[in-house]
């Protein structure tokens, strides 16, 4: 496992729709897990992605990085793991996806911008939500 300290971890399991011919979870899919798990952890955090947008605030992708190092497959249980640090302006999430035995699945490098009422902002609102994590 990864000398990472995460903050925050979701359990998964691998769906029929996931995977491709031959019986791997898509590339594709592992960015929704990526997407999926920071939801929920802003959920946990008592600000929901609904919530952020109502309020005028919407957090966009600046970069993603992934380095696919083994498959997933049909019905497979895996835990998806995420830490998060700031930037200058940006959130960056280190999201890792691990298999039931432990080995690395996907290791993800996440950088995250902050728009304010359609403009891009410091995401110091976000920060104060984030800070018991930063």
């Amino acid at each position: 496992m990864s000398d990472t300290k995460y903050i925050f971890e979701l359990p998964m399991k691998v769906r029929d729709y996931e995977v491709d011919s031959e019986g791997i979870v898509n590339n594709a899919i592992y960015l929704h897990y990526l997407e999926h798990t920071r939801h929920e952890f802003c959920e946990q955090a008592g600000f929901s992605f609904r919530r952020m947008h109502s309020q005028g605030i919407d957090p966009v992708l600046s970069r993603v990085e992934i380095s696919y190092k083994r498959p997933l497959t049909l019905g497979e249980s895996f835990v998806s793991k995420l830490a998060i640090s700031r930037q200058g302006p940006l959130f960056v999430f280190v999201q890792d996806i691990y298999n039931m035995s432990g080995e690395a699945v996907v290791k993800a490098l996440v950088k995250v911008a902050t728009l304010e009422n359609g403009r891009l902002t410091r995401g110091d609102i976000l920060a104060e939500k984030f800070a018991p994590y930063l």
